[in-house]
């Protein structure tokens, strides 16, 4: 009952958080993508929010756990049926910065699921372990060995010229997946992420290493909100030259 009432909570406060989003991104007369790239799709959630409140051409989902992509294959028709004009892809792929073998964390919570290695003695876990896993329950995920390829290896395979927006949000992987970029950071206009400031997943990186491989390649920040009852935040960030043209 209290996992049920939290993430009922969870997802009346994080509507609302979308909705001061879109309404911004509104606002600066942003409203229409003919390319969009969907990082974290778990099991469809922001293609359905995206394309409520805006006019996308194609929209092209990641989602890297196959537990989850099981589900998004089931939601796919409906979604494709609700928006006729929208050409919707999605993928089972895992992307980082470099071609691997890595291995995903299945969380039962499963939004949560990460490739990052979990601090089961950091406080923060703790009390969400406490809120929807269960203070007793110590196999809280299973594990999948999983493929990990680069974003411009995909870019280049099919062959994409351009990039309206990327959304990434895949539980603390959100620098590898930039850093797989590489080169074709020129070919995208905004790039919307959030960033864990707890300690619960151990990442090799802060956000500065974020904001200054952004900052190398013309991107600045558009926009930063904090995610309701977390410490984590959302950024957009947009390409000053491609934005521009």
């Amino acid at each position: 009952m209290i996992k049920f009432l939290v993430l009922k909570l969870l997802f009346i406060f994080d509507k609302y958080h979308q909705f001061k989003i879109f309404k911004f991104l509104k606002k600066k007369q942003i409203n229409n993508f003919e390319i969009f790239f969907d990082i974290g799709a778990h099991h469809g959630e922001s293609i359905l929010s995206f394309l409520k409140n805006f006019e996308v051409k194609k929209i092209v989902s990641f989602e890297s756990s196959p537990v989850n992509f099981e589900t998004l294959k089931k939601n796919l028709p409906s979604l494709k049926s609700k928006f006729k004009d929208t050409d919707i892809q999605i993928n089972n792929i895992t992307l980082g910065s470099e071609n691997k073998i890595g291995n995903l964390k299945q969380i039962n919570e499963s939004s949560s699921s990460t490739l990052n290695k979990i601090n089961v003695n950091s406080n923060y876990f703790k009390k969400k372990q406490q809120l929807l896993y269960g203070r007793k329950n110590t196999n809280f995920y299973k594990e999948f060995e999983i493929k990990i390829s680069t974003l411009s290896d995909y870019i280049a395979n099919n062959n994409f010229k351009n990039i309206d927006f990327i959304k990434i949000d895949t539980e603390g992987y959100e620098y590898e997946i930039l850093k797989g970029l590489e080169e074709e950071f020129k070919i995208v206009k905004f790039i919307m992420f959030e960033h864990h400031y707890d300690d619960m997943l151990l990442k090799n990186y802060t956000f500065s290493n974020i904001h200054q491989l952004l900052k190398q390649n013309n991107f600045q920040k558009f926009y930063k909100a904090k995610m309701p009852f977390r410490k984590t935040f959302e950024y957009i960030y947009i390409n000053k030259n491609n934005f521009l043209k």
